[in-house]
């Protein structure tokens, strides 16, 4: 047993452990510095994500010590779960800000469309890795949308917008590593044009709208909706090359940044640790994403490579979309900079996902 646990650590890819510990140093250490800003003397929040780190790296080495192969046997299940959880979670979830997407267990509050986004990706990469898509292609794409499109729909009524936006990206994702031809490509551009139209006329709330109306004009209203907006922009600005330093950052210690350990902890980080400080978290960032997808050409099973692409591909798209929205590039959509800004689910649903791609990389590099 002991020998078994040494070879899986020998083949351990450290260096992606390393970059993802880096990530969560920056955000804890700003999620301290926001606390105290906030005189929160008891730290409650940076005590509690702390917990949530070490349960998560927990289960990151202990799910990476399994056979990853046999979450493929059990996919559908994985599927089903997700269903039951966002039913679940409509039914018996607390509503926090006009979105009921929590579960309440006092300690901590869980947020199942987190872990679901873990269930989608095996259920796809399971789907295609035995689909032969050029034979019918047209059989997959309809199958896989409708459960995908099942997810997002109970995503929609939580409303999460951003959450249903990342499910139906994560399907397009895994319909273009597929290999479908550019019509189908086309087919669910359209789709997304469709769903974002839905969900404006039936499913988006007056805050949503106009925080997308804020995107196109943030300068309309730049002390209302525009706001977050705005106090994010001038945080980045303000940081300059080497930053004001840690707990000395204006915007985040005085309380013109709203969500600032949440949705803007990429604007905090700007302003505090400045370009400087911006220019590692993105080499770690970068370092994980080239250093993960460097095994794909050793992986001989195509499960583990579609899952690999599909994890990279979300971390990287939430990634993308928290940056975008602190500076202004894309409308707020209330999604969390991966390993970095608080919450448990997040943060431990991250590092599953992470021991599920050390497990597929230990078994490339043991199975030569």
């Amino acid at each position: 047993m002991l020998n078994k646990i040494f070879i899986y650590l020998k083949n351990y890819d450290w260096i992606v452990l390393a970059s993802i510990a880096l990530l969560i140093i920056f955000g804890l250490s700003e999620i301290y510095s926001i606390a105290l800003g906030n005189e929160d003397l008891h730290l409650l929040n940076f005590k509690k994500q702390i917990f949530f780190v070490v349960f998560g790296m927990f289960l990151l080495f202990f799910i990476s010590f399994l056979d990853y192969y046999n979450l493929r046997s059990f996919s559908v299940y994985f599927y089903i779960a997700a269903v039951l959880l966002l039913a679940a979670v409509l039914l018996f979830g607390e509503t926090i800000k006009g979105t009921t997407g929590w579960f309440n267990f006092g300690f901590f509050n869980l947020q199942p469309v987190e872990f679901v986004k873990i269930f989608l990706l095996i259920f796809l990469a399971r789907y295609f890795s035995k689909a032969s898509v050029k034979l019918n292609p047209l059989k997959y794409l309809i199958i896989s949308g409708l459960a995908t499109a099942a997810l997002i729909g109970l995503v929609l009524l939580q409303p999460d917008f951003g959450s249903a936006l990342i499910l139906f990206a994560l399907w397009g994702i895994m319909v273009y590593i597929s290999g479908f031809s550019k019509k189908y490509i086309l087919i669910i551009l359209l789709i997304l044009l469709s769903v974002f139209l839905s969900g404006w006329f039936f499913f988006f709330e007056d805050y949503q709208r106009n925080r997308i109306m804020t995107f196109v004009n943030p300068g309309a209203n730049p002390l209302v909706e525009g706001y977050n907006v705005t106090q994010a922009i001038i945080a980045v600005g303000s940081g300059g090359i080497t930053g004001r330093g840690i707990g000395f950052g204006s915007q985040s210690q005085l309380k013109f940044l709203p969500e600032a350990q949440n949705d803007f902890i990429f604007a905090v980080i700007a302003e505090e640790l400045g370009f400087f400080g911006v220019f590692l978290l993105i080499g770690f960032f970068s370092v994980f994403y080239f250093r993960v997808i460097g095994h794909v050409g050793k992986i001989k099973d195509d499960f583990g490579i579609y899952f690999i692409l599909g994890a990279v591909s979300l971390i990287f798209l939430q990634m993308f979309i928290n940056i975008g929205m602190n500076i202004g590039l894309l409308p707020v959509v209330g999604l969390p900079l991966p390993f970095v800004s608080y919450g448990g689910s997040a943060m431990v649903s991250s590092l599953i996902m992470v021991g599920i791609l050390e497990s597929i990389i230990i078994r490339s590099k043991i199975k030569g």
